[in-house]
Formats: structure tokens, C-alpha cells, sequence
């Protein structure tokens, strides 16, 4: 017997036998599909959050995609454009939800990089969302020397590198980019003359000031 001769024995079973194929299911002792409940705007945003948390920084849609497949009550990655609109708004989401409440402080850095910057509330950010490659690079002080460097989640990379330092670190500025290497790699090479050990510079302010004109380089 064939699969197209099996599934046709069992529909002529079932229309035997019961008026619902839910009661068929239920009688052969599984499960049958349920109806997804539609989340609430909040329920989305924490399912959103666990996954921030879960990664260290905001996922693109394939992330999501996956967190699906992995677990069926994560929403669907359209059900956050359909409530909340574009990236931009989505992050704003989070980090509105997160400062009501109080804590979750990794999560609103990590969001706040997508909240501050050039890209309209409402747009779609189809090519990042595609490449995964967005990102910061940062300028961080540590004593009288300056620190850049890249990363997806400023907030978790400061905690790193303050346990590292004997002196209290301090995150100066950081820009958004799509191309965190290559803008990382502009800067150390602007700097060049200046740098000491690492990704560690003597900078003067006109530096600094150079540095924190850009909230976004694309």
C-alpha cells in the first residue's frame, strides 16, 4: 500500500466513524492542532525580550524564523511588523516596555542602538534585516586613554572590558553601522598616530568630538 492509498483509507475510515477528524485524532490518543491564540502587544514584546537576552543583541528575522521552529509560541516574525510597524518602532517597543517596569537594562542598550538613529519609525529595514550585519563601534575611557572597538550589544561589551580595567570604563559614544569591521577599521587608521597598545588611543578632544558627531555610518 502506497502513502496516496493510505491517507484515502483513512479519510474513508473517519467519515465512518465520526463527524469531526478532531474526535478521530482525540480517539487515537494524540493531539489535535490547536488554534494559535492571538499575544497581546506586551506578551509579543516579552517573548521579544527573552530572545534579546537569549542572543545579546536584536535578532534579524531569520533568528526568529528559527526561535519558531524551535519553540511554536514565539510569534511569528510578520506578527511584530503587523503590531509594532518597522524595526525602529519594534526597538522602541522594547525599550518603552523595559523602562516602565524597571530593569532589563542590557535589553534597552542592546534596542536603543536601534532606536536612535537616522532610519524613519516606519521603515523597512529589509537589507540589514537580510545581512545580520548591524552593529556598533564604540569609544570607550578608560583613564586618560580611549578605547574603540566593535560589538552587537554595547551595554554586555562595556561589563567585559570594566572587569578587565583596574580604572572605571565609560562608554563615550557609539555609532550604528551595517559594516561594524570596516568602521572600525576607519577609525583606528584615522587614529593611527595616536594609538598606544591595542585598540587603546591617546586622543585629544577635537578626537572625541570628531567620534561622537556620528550616530550612524552605513
Amino acid at each position: 500500500m502506497d502513502k496516496q492509498e493510505i491517507i484515502e483509507e483513512i479519510r474513508r475510515t473517519a467519515q465512518l466513524n465520526w463527524l469531526r477528524w478532531g474526535d478521530a485524532v482525540e480517539d487515537a490518543g494524540l493531539v489535535p492542532n490547536q488554534m494559535n491564540t492571538a499575544l497581546s502587544k506586551d506578551e509579543a514584546i516579552g517573548k521579544l525580550i527573552d530572545l534579546i537576552s537569549e542572543l545579546g543583541r536584536f535578532p534579524i528575522e531569520g533568528e526568529m524564523s528559527r526561535k519558531r521552529n524551535q519553540d511554536a509560541a514565539f510569534p511569528h516574525h510578520n506578527v511584530f511588523r503587523s503590531k509594532f510597524g518597522g524595526k525602529k518602532s519594534i526597538a522602541t517597543a522594547v525599550v518603552n516596555y523595559c523602562r516602565e517596569r524597571g530593569g532589563l537594562d542590557d535589553v534597552v542598550e542592546i534596542c536603543s542602538g536601534h532606536v536612535d538613529n537616522d532610519e524613519p519609525a516606519s521603515a523597512d529595514n529589509t537589507q540589514t534585516e537580510q545581512t545580520g550585519a548591524d552593529g556598533f563601534v564604540y569609544l570607550m575611557k578608560s583613564g586618560r586613554y580611549y578605547k574603540i572597538g566593535r560589538t552587537d550589544a554595547v551595554g554586555r561589551r562595556h561589563k567585559e572590558i570594566r572587569t578587565q580595567m583596574p580604572e572605571d570604563v565609560e562608554v563615550v559614544h557609539h555609532i550604528g553601522t551595517d559594516d561594524p569591521s570596516g568602521i572600525e577599521a576607519y577609525w583606528h587608521k584615522r587614529f593611527v598616530d595616536k594609538r598606544k597598545n591595542g585598540e587603546w588611543f591617546d586622543l585629544t578632544r577635537a578626537d572625541i568630538n570628531a567620534f561622537k558627531r556620528r550616530k550612524k555610518f552605513m
